[in-house]
């Protein structure tokens, strides 16, 4: 997929004349990511807008002690750094390569330049706001008043949705993802993540190669999580 054709499919750039298109495309600059690396810290100055062209990004909150929590996965198509640009402010949280990962550059002048001249795109953005910001709602809400269990089946069913590939044996979670990782989606640790999915694998819901997850029964999955609401 072409730079051009990327940016098209993005809701505040879906408007855009075929010359806008390439004006914006030309603005960018590609950056490779390896497996783990770090684009920005939290508290970094805002100067870019970044759209995952390859790869996955995760949006992650530090804390001092070390632990982290894992706001998002962001997948090829989906952008992310608008906040900081729009409001001035540093960095909210870290965005780190979960694997090789490439991303396009788009800088501060040239987004607020765009903007300007796009009330569409200024739409879009607020409505993506606010969406995001449901989502961290309900990620708080899940953590003050399910159990790790049904947080972790309710993580795995959306992982399965937006991350999901089908096979003839289930659904293959096409995202490379360590139990840490796991526990820092759903507020608890390691040896907690572990337990439940070693109760998970035991029950035949899950299968697990490496760092990869195989969803083998999803409406047992499904179950487990809407019995509690």
């Amino acid at each position: 997929m072409s730079n051009i054709e990327l940016i098209k499919q993005i809701p505040i750039f879906a408007d855009l004349e075929e010359s806008d298109l390439t004006t914006l495309s030309a603005s960018t600059r590609l950056m490779s990511l390896k497996p783990g690396q770090t684009l920005f810290h939290k508290g970094d100055e805002g100067t870019a807008l970044y759209i995952v062209r390859r790869g996955t990004i995760k949006i992650v909150l530090p804390s001092r002690i070390g632990d982290e929590i894992i706001v998002t996965i962001l997948p090829e198509g989906e952008f992310f750094g608008e906040m900081s640009l729009l409001d001035g402010e540093p960095r909210s949280a870290d965005a780190i390569a979960i694997d090789a990962s490439e991303v396009l550059v788009l800088r501060r002048t040239d987004f607020l330049h765009f903007l300007q001249s796009n009330i569409n795109a200024i739409k879009a953005i607020l409505s993506l706001l606010s969406k995001r910001l449901r989502s961290t709602d309900e990620m708080l809400e899940d953590t003050c008043f399910l159990n790790i269990s049904i947080r972790l089946a309710k993580k795995l069913v959306e992982l399965a949705i937006s991350h999901g590939r089908k096979a003839e044996d289930g659904i293959h979670i096409d995202l490379p993802l360590t139990q840490k990782e796991l526990g820092d989606m759903v507020g608890a640790t390691r040896e907690s993540i572990n337990k439940e999915l070693r109760t998970l694998k035991e029950k035949q819901i899950i299968q697990m190669t490496g760092n990869h997850i195989q969803i083998l029964d999803l409406q047992k999955l499904k179950r487990k999580f809407n019995a509690s609401v």
